[in-house]
């Protein structure tokens, strides 16, 4: 597949490394190109093309948002909302406040009864938006390894099709995957972003992911 990257940060960098292990080709998109950590990942990476938000939009079969939730609209304002029609959108961000977090919870710009996902749907009305990659960090997001256990990876979103190719592409990652229904479920699978990050916070330990037990 042709995957487009929408933020050059490291959730960006990460899962361009991992899709192009996976063998798909990869092009991530950029506010300002001639960044020096844009120009030394291209330069260990040279397999993956760099651009802007549009070019990376336009390009990508499946395009994945991994900014900073504060300005996800504004990006894809930039991008070009019809860069972003019939297309799987994989929705990584958070909605995390500018505030610091008070022992060790961080705040977020929304509230309960409303999430960033349903924000991005709205915005791309004619896009297949499913969350994924919300609830862990990026160390873990491609291959993790817990002694052979697989973590979960919680999803949503309104198109069973577009779930279902996210759930192939987490199943290459290393992940299980457990479908949550409609978008309106990523008003609790955001705060588990919350959750996870407590403990990194409070006693510096980073390396944990979720894990839905079953009977």
């Amino acid at each position: 597949m042709k995957i487009g990257i929408i933020g050059s940060g490291i959730v960006g960098q990460v899962l361009a490394k991992a899709f192009v292990s996976e063998g798909h080709n990869v092009a991530l998109g950029t506010r300002d190109t001639s960044k020096e950590e844009v120009l030394q990942f291209k330069k260990e990476n040279p397999s993956v093309s760099v651009g802007d938000f549009g070019t990376t939009a336009s390009y990508g079969d499946v395009i994945v948002l991994a900014i900073g939730g504060a300005v996800t609209l504004s990006a894809i304002e930039l991008a070009g909302v019809q860069n972003f029609t019939n297309k799987v959108v994989i929705d990584a961000t958070n909605p995390i406040s500018s505030e610091p977090p008070v022992n060790g919870v961080l705040k977020f710009f929304t509230d309960y009864n409303s999430s960033l996902m349903e924000q991005i749907q709205l915005k791309l009305p004619e896009a297949k938006v499913v969350k994924a990659f919300n609830s862990v960090g990026n160390a873990l997001m491609y291959k993790p390894d817990f002694n052979g256990v697989k973590p979960t990876m919680f999803i949503c979103g309104n198109d069973d099709d577009a779930k279902q190719a996210v759930t192939s592409i987490l199943d290459t990652f290393g992940w299980e995957t457990e479908d949550m229904g409609k978008a309106e479920a990523a008003r609790a699978i955001e705060p588990l972003c919350i959750l996870w990050c407590v403990p990194g916070f409070i006693n510096n330990k980073w390396m944990h992911a979720f894990k839905l037990l079953k009977k």
